[in-house]
């Protein structure tokens, strides 16, 4: 999540994928940017993706782990519906793997953790129809740290979170994906809170935070 174009303001809209209805915030134009930049990128079967918002978006995953396979696929502010919009670019391509990391900020846009869920599961449907031989990682939405005051959409959502998580579980188990729990890795253990050494901004990684976070991962992108 990011606000990087902020000034143009998130608006509620209702785009078609695939069949189905899924609630999408107004893109802004970063978001347009990197959709246009990623269609002249093609995916190849023995790519490994990263998919998500701007926690992925800022991850140098390549680099972290060493692979040139690795493509980065995270946009700034995305919401579980933009990625299902924009889905085709990878999975037309059969990747190998696909690593998920998506839904904070649907929840700072007010919706509960069963109907981010919802709209999950159909995109995770379509990845499963459209390309049946990538092994799939749902990676757990992260801890957040409202301590640093700065994500006032956030203030008060900490427990839908890991409600979402729980249903996040229930979609790997339903569609033969792996499921990824960060938590561990990432949140301090009394409180919950994404650690302070790894953000500053309560939200955001890092450097020591997409260190662990890669660490964690490892051996299923190397696997």
């Amino acid at each position: 999540m990011s606000w990087r174009g902020s000034y143009i303001g998130f608006m509620m809209a209702a785009a078609l994928v695939s069949g189905c209805q899924i609630q999408v915030f107004g893109q802004n134009e970063y978001w347009h940017q990197r959709v246009s930049l990623f269609e002249l990128l093609p995916i190849g079967e023995e790519d490994i993706v990263f998919l998500g918002n701007s926690i992925t978006d800022g991850g140098e995953f390549a680099e972290l782990f060493d692979d040139n396979r690795i493509k980065n696929r995270g946009i700034s502010s995305d919401v579980v519906g933009g990625v299902a919009k924009r889905l085709g670019q990878v999975v037309s391509g059969h990747p190998k793997k696909i690593f998920l990391l998506v839904g904070i900020n649907d929840v700072s846009h007010n919706l509960s953790a069963g109907e981010i869920a919802a709209d999950y599961e159909r995109f995770v449907e379509r990845i499963r129809r459209e390309s049946p031989s990538t092994r799939l990682y749902i990676q757990s939405v992260m801890p957040i740290n409202n301590d640093f005051g700065r994500y006032r959409n956030l203030k008060g959502k900490e427990k839908v979170i890991p409600e979402l998580n729980t249903l996040l579980t229930g979609i790997a188990d339903r569609y033969d994906a792996v499921y990824i729990d960060l938590w561990p890795i990432l949140a301090e253990p009394e409180t919950g809170k994404l650690r302070r050494e790894f953000t500053n901004d309560g939200l955001h990684l890092m450097g020591k935070g997409y260190r662990a976070w890669t660490q964690a991962i490892e051996k299923y992108v190397k696997d």
